[in-house]
């Protein structure tokens, strides 16, 4: 059930209608906790299963470890709970990419082994909900959090439907919170919110499907006879596809959470406007990358053991989150890709640790720009078939390619367009929050611009694809 679909604006106009009746809070939290379930079930209702067995995994595990006393059982408690989270995610995500591997590493000893297929189909969302549980376990092992004190917050934190199947990744103190509380119709929040859900219906398909997504397909459906512009074409094409599309859907969740009186918290801030990829990754699917940071990378111990340990956690990390995105090695290589500009990054850091240029507007831009256009090679890797092709797109890019393919020729102006007025708006908004500019603007230059874009909507006829990171 997409947010681009009719069927979910009749299901939300009923949660809407359910949620602000004159209930108890605790009959609609309720009746939020099933209408995310029947949200999940419209893709495969068999795999709701599975989020109740992270629920209940990560609930016992909770309760008792806060029980314990005892640290050797608290951190086999611990233990239990992530091996069995991980286990899950692990057998429908990668156990095919772990066979084929095992059988590549074989045919290197002269072995043959065939094993049947997997076949598995992958569950929608399940590397998102598994992470949110994971971190509400993992809070209360480190006594950063107490135990939720209801099942039914608990549950419907890891279920909660605006942000189920591709995040923001909450941390429950951030949203179990939250339903402690009755939330009160607030015309302003809901309007907001209704705002929000618009402009990433918006993004999704007029700029990420109906623009961008056509010609990205193009190119890398012939990675082996492709200009350099051509290959340039493909990469800047997909990188504001999968931008719109994501960003799309994170302001979806987020508006969707605000009519429902609930706060979710920002998941891109202008990440085409980083200087650096230290600062990308602070911008870019940030829940996801904070995440990573503060239960991979300072359990790895960070920083804290010199500089090459440090090294060696940023390198695990970036892989792991690579492999996160997908059961591939050029998942994998794009992680590493990034691992590797992070690395350059820091070197020059500490060459350029005294000096004054960087600070200077135009040296700042021009470091800017290099960092986004290093960003689309990598993002090559991500949307590429396999790792061969992405290797024939990249080298096309550097200016070793053939020219058999050619594009049409609105591709050639599409796509610089859209690439300047993404980029000229991140620039502009690098340091302004949505939020903040929406109160600066009249509200009759809302009401035009929302309009307009349903309209837009209404004549639009492109392709009905679903969300990248449905995927994931």
């Amino acid at each position: 059930m997409p947010f681009n679909s009719i069927t979910f604006i009749l299901f939300f106009f009923v949660v809407i209608f359910l949620h602000f009746l004159p209930l108890s809070w605790r009959m609609k939290k309720a009746n939020l906790l099933i209408a995310s379930y029947i949200f999940y079930s419209a893709w495969n209702p068999v795999f709701v299963v599975l989020i109740w067995a992270t629920t209940i995994i990560d609930w016992v595990a909770a309760a008792q470890i806060e029980k314990s006393g005892s640290q050797p059982a608290r951190k086999a408690l611990i233990i239990a709970s992530l091996t069995l989270n991980l286990g899950i995610l692990a057998f429908f995500k990668y156990q095919q990419f772990f066979l084929d591997n095992f059988v590549s590493v074989l045919g290197l000893f002269h072995l043959q082994y065939q094993p049947a297929k997997a076949d598995i189909i992958l569950p929608i969302g399940i590397s998102f909900y598994t992470f949110q549980s994971m971190s509400y376990t993992i809070d209360v092992y480190r006594k950063k959090i107490k135990p939720a004190s209801s099942f039914l917050d608990f549950a419907l934190y890891v279920t909660f439907f605006p942000q189920l199947v591709a995040g923001p990744i909450i941390r429950s103190k951030d949203l179990i919170l939250q339903f402690l509380e009755p939330k009160k119709f607030e015309a302003r929040r809901f309007g907001f919110g209704l705002a929000l859900l618009i402009i990433g219906i918006f993004q999704k398909e007029i700029f990420a499907d109906l623009l961008m997504a056509p010609v990205a397909d193009r190119v890398f459906a012939h990675p082996g006879q492709l200009s350099s512009l051509a290959a340039w074409m493909g990469g800047l094409g997909f990188s504001a596809q999968i931008f719109f599309d994501f960003a799309g859907y994170s302001t979806c969740a987020i508006g969707a959470a605000m009519c429902l009186g609930f706060w979710v918290g920002d998941n891109f801030r202008s990440p085409y406007a980083a200087v650096g990829f230290r600062e990308f990754w602070q911008r870019w699917h940030i829940s996801l990358s904070s995440w990573l940071r503060d239960y991979l990378y300072i359990s790895l111990g960070g920083n804290r053991k010199g500089r090459g340990r440090a090294w060696l956690n940023i390198f695990a990390t970036m892989l792991i989150g690579g492999l996160w995105h997908g059961a591939s090695w050029r998942f994998v290589a794009w992680g590493g890709l990034h691992w590797v500009y992070l690395m350059a990054e820091r070197a020059a850091r500490a060459l350029f640790r005294n000096s004054e240029l960087a600070a200077r507007p135009a040296v700042r831009l021009l470091l800017g720009i290099i960092t986004y256009l290093l960003v689309v090679v990598a993002w090559v890797l991500f949307r590429a078939g396999d790792f061969n092709e992405a290797v024939k797109i990249i080298v096309a890019m550097m200016g070793v390619g053939g020219s058999g393919f050619q594009l049409p020729f609105m591709d050639y102006l599409v796509v610089p367009g859209v690439t300047v007025g993404l980029l000229a708006w991140h620039w502009l908004m690098r340091d302004l929050s949505f939020e903040a500019l929406a109160e600066r603007a009249p509200w009759w230059l809302w009401s035009i611009a929302l309009a307009a874009m349903l309209l837009t909507l209404a004549l639009q006829t492109g392709d009905n694809r679903a969300f990248i990171y449905f995927q994931f």
